[in-house]
């Protein structure tokens, strides 16, 4: 039986932490080095179902951590490193773990040319799957964390994967991003929501992840065809509506959207094309997380 991250005690994690954590997340493995006891709760908390490999083939090497410096006593700062360079701008060392997951989907967004990536959550339920592209504001996470908290398996939840040979869609089951007012909605609406530590003041304003299912974790390696595109959308005191959005477009929508479309060429029209050719489209609107979560139940019954 393979090592999982929840083997590990506090003292081991840190200890492989200093050294380099091997972290198996989906179709890929990330070396994570880190020396932040925030980096160290958060991974934790939040994937204590992952497994862990040894040795062989890495795809990031990664590192979280203070800087050096006047910064690493007045007012501390961390940054994240791939391959030794550091690509963004260093933060507060409270922003530790939220910088780790930025991290992590910036090198599979700007490195993972062998599928084709859309910017949409995917969640998956009676061996359908469900795209949720959204634009910011639009409550596409706390959607996505009310059908992972209500049985659903959740595939990702920034960056839906298509398989460049078979058109399906590949897992990467991460913590989902939540923020802002969507904490405590969802805190409130499933009180067995393990929720990791809550960053204030990010560029994002106030930020937390939510714990993956186990389920979904040990289906890694489960792909899933597309069924559904499904553009969310909340409204106050409006009840949960799907109508028909056009697939032309839904189609400039994921284009427009896709982190490597353009580069994959003609691949990426073809494959995009196909992507929209075997989804119904929809326009979701909702106020109500119940409703929205029976709503998707019967969209895929």
């Amino acid at each position: 039986m393979a090592l999982t991250l929840g083997d590990l005690s506090p003292s081991a994690l840190r200890r492989h932490l200093a050294r380099g954590l091997d972290l198996r997340a989906g179709a890929f493995r990330f070396l994570i080095r880190s020396h932040r006891e925030e980096v160290a709760r958060g991974l934790a908390t939040l994937y204590p179902d992952f497994p862990l490999r040894e040795g062989g083939f890495r795809d990031y090497h990664i590192r979280v951590d203070a800087v050096s410096g006047p910064r690493r006593w007045y007012r501390p700062q961390c940054n994240f490193w791939h391959d030794g360079q550091a690509p963004f701008k260093p933060l507060p060392v409270n922003h530790a773990f939220p910088l780790l997951e930025w991290g992590m989907n910036w090198c599979i967004a700007g490195h993972a040319q062998h599928y084709l990536m859309l910017h949409a959550a995917v969640l998956e339920r009676h061996g359908k799957a469900v795209i949720l592209p959204g634009d910011p504001g639009a409550g596409k996470s706390t959607l996505t964390a009310a059908l992972t908290l209500s049985g659903w398996r959740l595939l990702s939840d920034e960056i839906t994967l298509i398989d460049r040979d078979d058109g399906l869609i590949v897992p990467l089951a991460r913590p989902v991003s939540l923020k802002n007012q969507s904490i405590d909605i969802v805190r409130a609406a499933f009180p067995q929501a393990v929720i990791g530590d809550i960053a204030l003041d990010t560029h994002k304003g106030t930020v937390a992840h939510l714990k993956p299912p186990r389920e979904s974790v040990a289906r890694m390696d489960e792909k899933a065809p597309a069924a559904h595109i499904v553009f969310p959308r909340w409204r106050a005191d409006t009840a949960a509506r799907l109508t028909h959005h056009s697939k032309a477009d839904a189609f400039i929508h994921a284009a427009t959207h896709g982190f490597n479309y353009s580069l994959l060429g003609r691949l990426g029209f073809e494959l995009n094309a196909a992507l929209i050719d075997a989804c119904d489209c929809w326009d979701f609107e909702y106020s109500r997380l119940e409703d929205a979560v029976a709503t998707f139940e019967e969209l895929v019954s």
